[in-house]
Order: C-alpha cells, then sequence, then structure tokens
C-alpha cells in the first residue's frame, strides 16, 4: 500500500521522512473464570472469543472480586470483555442487578449497545439513555433497563438530578463502566472526575456501592488516573495478551508548492489535507478500507470532496464510496454513515477524531493522520484502528504545516519511542468544582462528611464560598440548594459554554447542523464559508442571542479564516523563579480578552485577497498562565548572552517566539494547540517589561500552563530547535507563523526568536535550568 501511494513520485521527491516496522505480537490465552454465566461465556464464544486473552481473564477476575480497575491495553485488544463477562454474568445470576456504561461519544455507546445486543441474553435488558432516545423510550429505560448506555451529559443532566425517579436502578448498580477514559483530560477530565463522585454518592444513598471498571488503549499511568476520575484506588491491567499485526508507519511531510508564496512572501506546503485525499484516492483505488483522521470539521469535508473528484476521473463507481464523518451532523446522518462503515459499503472515510474512540470498524488497511492529533494518546488511538483482528496494517502520518509536526516528521523517536503523556486534569479548580458542588447540593444535601470525597480542604473552601454566595443554604443538617431551578443545565461538562448555534439554511429553513457557541465568532461569522456533506454555504447572519446562524449556498473561489485581537491582564502570580537578573518566569492567573474583528479571503494558491472587518462582542476569560518577561539588557545583548536586537526587532521576535511556542507546548502537556493561546508584547503593563504568556483556553485553567511552567527550558529549547532547523528563509507556518494568529502573522522575526530563546535558554542555564532538560530527556 505504501508503494501504491508512492507510485508516480520521483525518488528525489519523497515526501517520507521515516519508515518503521512494528513487529507482530503473539496471543496468550488463558482459561474462562469458573464464576462466569455459561449462557454468557456461550454467547462470547459464538462471536469469535473461543478461549479469553490472559489480560481479559485477569481483568474480568479482578472486577468480579470488587476490585475497581482500569484495563490499559492496546487497540483492538478486547478490553470490553474485562467488563462484559463480570456485568453479564452478575446479570444473568442476579434478576434485580443493574450496571452503567459510560462513553464520551454516542457513537461509541451506540456501538458497544449493538455488541451486547448481538449476543442475545435473554434479561440483560441493554438499552441507551442519551439525547437521542426518543421520550417515549426513555420511561421505559428509567423503569425496566438493566443496563443502561449513556454518555457524562445525559448522566449530568438527565439521570442524577432526578435520581429518586431512578431509585430502582441506583438501589441494585453493581458495575460502572467507563469507557476510552484516556478523553477525560484538562477540563472535561475536572467535570467528569466530579460528576463521578456525584455518582458514588447518589448510589450510596440508595445503599449501592458500585465497581468502576475503566478502559483505555493509551494512558501513561492508568492506576492514577482512575484514581484521580474516580476518588478511589483502582488496580492498572496493562499486561497486554492479544495478538497484534505488523504495522508500517510512514512519516510524511507534504511538499513545497513550486511559485507559490503565502503571507510574508513565506514558502508554502501543499497541505496536510490535500495529501491525504491524494493518498485516499490511491488507496481506494487499491481497494484498501481507510479512515483518514483530520484536524478541522472544514477539513475533513474538504479531503471528502477532493478525493471523490479525483476518483471520479477513474471510475465513476468510486466516489460514492468515500464519505465525510463529523461532529455536528445530525443523529439520522450519522447512524447512517456508521452503518455504511459496518457493512463495507464505505471503503474511505475522512473524519474528526469522532470515530477515534473504539467504535468496532472491522478490516480496516489503512489510517491517515493529517496532523498531529495533539497527543501521543489519541495519535496511537487513531493508528490502532488499522489492522484489527492481528491483521497488518499501514500508518500514515502527514504533518500540517505547523511547528509541531514539521519537529516530529524530523525526530521519528519523538513519534515512535516516547512513552504517551500523562493525563492532566484537576477536580480542585474552583471553577469546575463550586458549580459541581452546587448540583450535588441540589441532589442531596451537602454534609461535611462529603468534602472528603469533593476534594477536602478545596471543597471546604468552595462550599463556604458558594454558602457567602448565597447559592448554598447552611441549615444544621447540612448544606442545601437555595434556588427553585436545579443548577444542572448551567454547567457545561466540555465548557462549549451554552447552547449550540444551529446552522440553517435561510431558503428552506433545513437545518444542517450544529457549531459549539465558543468557535461560532470564528466559524460561522457573516461571510464564513461553511462546508456540509460535499456543499458549500456562506453565512449571512450570526445571531448569538437567538442560537441561530442563516446560511445560503454559494461556492466561492476563496476559503474564509478570522481574525482575533486579543489582550491579556495579570490577576495574580502564584509562582515566580528568576532565571538571573534579566528572566523571569511566572505562573499565574490573568484576564484575557478576545474578539473576532474580521477574516481573510484566502485563494487555494495561497494567496490573501483581502481582510474584511467584523463587528462581534468581545469574549472574556480568566484562565492560568505561563508567562516569561525579558529584561531590556538582555533583549538589546548588553547584558552577557543577550540577543543582540535592535528596538524595532524586538515585537516580531517575541511574537514569533510564542507562536512556536504554542505549537510545541504539546510535547510536554496533555493538550492541543488549539486549548491554548498566547499574547506577547515588548512592553506589558503589569509586568514592565518585554513579555511572552501562554494561556489555557479554558476558564480556570486545564493545567497545561503549569506543566509549561514546570517544563519551561526543556519547552523552549525545543522551540529554538524547531525554529532553527526549519529550511525556510524568514518563517513559515512550519515554524513561526500560526494558523490561528489575531494579528496576520504580523510582525514576525524568524531570526529575531532564535536570539531571543537562546538568549533565555542560556539564563536558565546559568540559573540551573538545564537540570530540568537533563531530566525531561
Amino acid at each position: 500500500m505504501l508503494e501504491r501511494v508512492l507510485a508516480g513520485i520521483p525518488v528525489g521527491e519523497s515526501p517520507l521522512r521515516h519508515v518503521a516496522h512494528l513487529p507482530e505480537r503473539p496471543a496468550r490465552h488463558a482459561d474462562w473464570p469458573a464464576w462466569a454465566a455459561p449462557e454468557a461465556v456461550e454467547a462470547l464464544r459464538a462471536r469469535g472469543a473461543e478461549r479469553p486473552w490472559a489480560h481479559q481473564a485477569e481483568g474480568a477476575d479482578a472486577v468480579r472480586s470488587g476490585e475497581n480497575v482500569v484495563v490499559a491495553t492496546g487497540t483492538a485488544s478486547g478490553k470490553s470483555m474485562v467488563y462484559q463477562l463480570p456485568v453479564l454474568s452478575r446479570l444473568l445470576q442476579d434478576g434485580r442487578a443493574t450496571a452503567l456504561y459510560l462513553s464520551p461519544t454516542k457513537a461509541l455507546g451506540a456501538d458497544q449497545l449493538r455488541a451486547i445486543d448481538e449476543l442475545e441474553l435473554d434479561g440483560v435488558r441493554a438499552a441507551s439513555y442519551d439525547g437521542d432516545t426518543p421520550q417515549v423510550e426513555r420511561d421505559w429505560v428509567r423503569n425496566h433497563g438493566r443496563w443502561v448506555f449513556t454518555n457524562p451529559d445525559m448522566l449530568h443532566i438527565g439521570i442524577l438530578p432526578n435520581h429518586s425517579r431512578w431509585a430502582r436502578f441506583f438501589r441494585s448498580l453493581h458495575y460502572v463502566v467507563i469507557d476510552e477514559c484516556h478523553t477525560y483530560r484538562g477540563v472535561f477530565g475536572s467535570h467528569v472526575a466530579l460528576l463521578l463522585r456525584r455518582l458514588r454518592r447518589v448510589a450510596r444513598h440508595y445503599g449501592a456501592d458500585p465497581v468502576f471498571v475503566l478502559a483505555s488503549a493509551t494512558v501513561a499511568d492508568p492506576g492514577d488516573l482512575g484514581e484521580r476520575l474516580v476518588g478511589t484506588p483502582c488496580r492498572a491491567i496493562i499486561d497486554d495478551g492479544s495478538p497484534r499485526g505488523a504495522r508500517t508507519v510512514a512519516l510524511w511531510e507534504p511538499p513545497l508548492l513550486e511559485d507559490v508564496v503565502g503571507e510574508n512572501g513565506a514558502p508554502v506546503r501543499r497541505s496536510a489535507g490535500a495529501e491525504t485525499a491524494r493518498i485516499m484516492t490511491e488507496l481506494v483505488i487499491e481497494d484498501a478500507r481507510t479512515l483518514a483522521f483530520v484536524r478541522s470539521r472544514r477539513g475533513v469535508e474538504l479531503a471528502a470532496l477532493s478525493a471523490q473528484r479525483s476518483l471520479s476521473e477513474v471510475d465513476s463507481s468510486l466516489p460514492g464510496k468515500v464519505k465525510a464523518y463529523r461532529g455536528g451532523y445530525l443523529p439520522e446522518d450519522r447512524r447512517a454513515l456508521e452503518r455504511a462503515l459496518l457493512v463495507g459499503d464505505l471503503r474511505a472515510v475522512a473524519t474528526t477524531n469522532a470515530l477515534e474512540l473504539g467504535v468496532d470498524i472491522a478490516g480496516l488497511d489503512a489510517v491517515v493522520v493529517a496532523g498531529y492529533p495533539g497527543t501521543l494518546a489519541s495519535f496511537w488511538q487513531q493508528a490502532g484502528r488499522a489492522g484489527r483482528d492481528g491483521e497488518g496494517a499501514l500508518v500514515v502520518f502527514v504533518a500540517r504545516d505547523d511547528p509541531l509536526d514539521t519537529y516530529l516528521v524530523h525526530h521519528p523517536p519523538a513519534v515512535l519511542e516516547r512513552p504517551v503523556e500523562a493525563t492532566v486534569l484537576d477536580p480542585a479548580n474552583p471553577y469546575v468544582l463550586e458549580p459541581h458542588l452546587a448540583c450535588a447540593a441540589a441532589e442531596l444535601p451537602l454534609k461535611e462528611e462529603s468534602f472528603d470525597a469533593f476534594g477536602g480542604t478545596a471543597a471546604e473552601t468552595a462550599v463556604k464560598a458558594l454558602t457567602s454566595e448565597g447559592v448554598l443554604r447552611k441549615r444544621p443538617h447540612g448544606w442545601y440548594w437555595t434556588a427553585r431551578e436545579r443548577p444542572h443545565r448551567s454547567v457545561e461538562l466540555r465548557g462549549s459554554g451554552g447552547a449550540q448555534i444551529a446552522v440553517v439554511e435561510g431558503d428552506s429553513g433545513r437545518m444542517l447542523g450544529t457549531v459549539d457557541p465558543d468557535s461560532a465568532c470564528a466559524t460561522v461569522h457573516p461571510g464564513a464559508v461553511y462546508l456540509h456533506q460535499g456543499q458549500s454555504f456562506v453565512v449571512d447572519e450570526l445571531d448569538l442571542d437567538t442560537g441561530l446562524a442563516l446560511v445560503h449556498a454559494e461556492s466561492p473561489d476563496w476559503t474564509t479564516s478570522a481574525r482575533e485581537a486579543i489582550d491579556i491582564s495579570v490577576l495574580r502570580t502564584v509562582e515566580r523563579r528568576e532565571a538571573g537578573p534579566h528572566v523571569s518566569v511566572c505562573l499565574g492567573d490573568v484576564e484575557v480578552m478576545s474578539q473576532v474583528v474580521g477574516y481573510l479571503r484566502t485563494l487555494p494558491s495561497g494567496r490573501v485577497l483581502d481582510q474584511v472587518p467584523l463587528d462581534l462582542p468581545a469574549h472574556k476569560l480568566v484562565t492560568r498562565a505561563v508567562w516569561y518577561t525579558i529584561g531590556e539588557e538582555l533583549l538589546s545583548g548588553s547584558a552577557p548572552g543577550g540577543a543582540g536586537l535592535e528596538p524595532a526587532r524586538i515585537p516580531g521576535a517575541l511574537h514569533a517566539a510564542e507562536h512556536a511556542a504554542i505549537g510545541l507546548l504539546p510535547l510536554f502537556a496533555t493538550c492541543d494547540r488549539w486549548d491554548i493561546g498566547g499574547v506577547s508584547t515588548a512592553m506589558h503593563a503589569d509586568t514592565g517589561e518585554a513579555t511572552v504568556f501562554v494561556h489555557d483556553g479554558h476558564p480556570g485553567g486545564a493545567g497545561f500552563a503549569d506543566r509549561g511552567f514546570a517544563a519551561l527550558f526543556p519547552w523552549l529549547a525545543a522551540t529554538r530547535e524547531a525554529i532553527a532547523s526549519c529550511e525556510c528563509p524568514a518563517g513559515c507556518p512550519s515554524c513561526v507563523q500560526s494558523p490561528k494568529c489575531g494579528n496576520g502573522n504580523e510582525p514576525l522575526d524568524k531570526a529575531g526568536a532564535v536570539a531571543v530563546l537562546d538568549a533565555v535558554s542560556t539564563a536558565g542555564r546559568q540559573a540551573g535550568g538545564s537540570a530540568g532538560l537533563h531530566d525531561r530527556r
């Protein structure tokens, strides 16, 4: 397959930067446990599991004996059986027992429910209860369902607030399954950790103490993650006994386009999306079943459309075998695409990370990852979708024109040999903790003995703050919620900040899909080009108050990208380190004011047509940031080891260093480039010096800035190396340009950024920062 996608490319122009061959692994089996219900064993055997693999038997035994378990074995290693066998056995042996299954996506939950239904076991009564469940079915699930499949959102908004109506279910709750637990990171993970503490509290109110079973293919310290999520010790099952087929992993850097220049004359590479579409086309012609993971919803649509056009020139029957799949589609559209994937009607699908998780799509031959997905955990999760059932597979990582992607394809060990990242979450974040304590009090009165489950001192402080604000009321038997309306709907687990924005075709009134309110100003502003299932629309109007974006069908020759103005102020410095007399490194709370002020119209060649102004509301974010300040003497070069920059070059040098640092932070923190932001200035009012800020993109912070602070000098050393090793003369998207820059990537000074980072790193080494660099490596 790799030879096929390389066919026709001259040898000297090969985009391959590295090829690795990962060997196959034989299976290790175990016997079925004696406690397993015979009908469950027979049903699993009939589905192809003649004997369990070693880790399946070990994990199932631990679950059955009452231990909380995290099973962290490879993709397609049969983690589902670790919880299926004990849960099904309990449900079959105890007619009153119940179980709860939580998944981060509806698609995964539907897939796992389908697998249980196909076992055809009488009395299990597995049922879905999520946002797509018809209202008429919800009462039946609540009154009769024994294994309920849902997601954190519905548990939060639909089940826990109405727990008295679920008393039958909670009274007999034996098991809680948390699938793909590595996805619960950052602010979302912190929300889910507190949600699970609320779940345990409600279950205990009804006399139940369920066993938790967590599953993930890619997590650095599964036992620690399980304990932080659930709030109680968890046993890690990590010795993978499943077979694995050989895999070929190719690191691929798209070529530079001849005679095409981008912003400020920078060279332009062929886009990762265009390269992915070409690879998909070749693989479909080769009859290889392929998934292509593309970073953005728009990129997914463009990649599928481009592949369809190319295939139409080969065979008129082939374009229909390629589709796009992404969030924001209507439920019926998603289900139709999932069915077509399962039965094999589709040969290739371009998707966002919506299909990253464990939806069982057997027989995939290849995976294309267009752009680093933000974490190694996600990369290997996506790569693991190919080669299921022990078959060999091809994985192609196509680098975007981005500092991190460029760094990774030129440093293969950073992809192939580095362990996956630790999962960052902080349930003690007051911006997350306080609203969950309010929800908990609305469910059941809070008592002092409840504080330990919610973080001890942090919970006590939060309850006092809520009481002083009048949100809670102290009474002899605890703290009570004071309002008539419950607080649950004001708490957004995924940080979307409110109800979705509906995208509607103005002429017909047809609803096309939805957009998160946080990204609406940047993606469906007036004049934006919006893609939906291969069709192009232009936005006429965005009404944030009514949650409506009106569009009309149009296929302009250009694409659009929003431009944002950002200002930042320091609210509180939590920690400060001095790296010599001229460099300070700080961690603290900041207020970020951002506003979409216009958008660029760009031709496919990369040439910018114009910038169109917009008048949209500003957005305030109070969050966490890491920043470093540089004294004037070090910047000018009058201090030893200085950068030697003239005053006119300083803003561009700092701006370029900020962009590249944002691109490289995912190497050191479990984050995505789009989860963080930055600001740089030659003189900041709060610090009194030249300052570079990198901040979390979530209210209260998500732990990313804290990780950056802890590893600042290794992080800046990698940033400096990524800039200096880029082959462009003056800066490009592979090193210092940013796709989300609010200033149109102006000013930028590549050489100045290297000089600044050299000066800061020298100061860090002299102050002891080199020890951190040594430890990191």
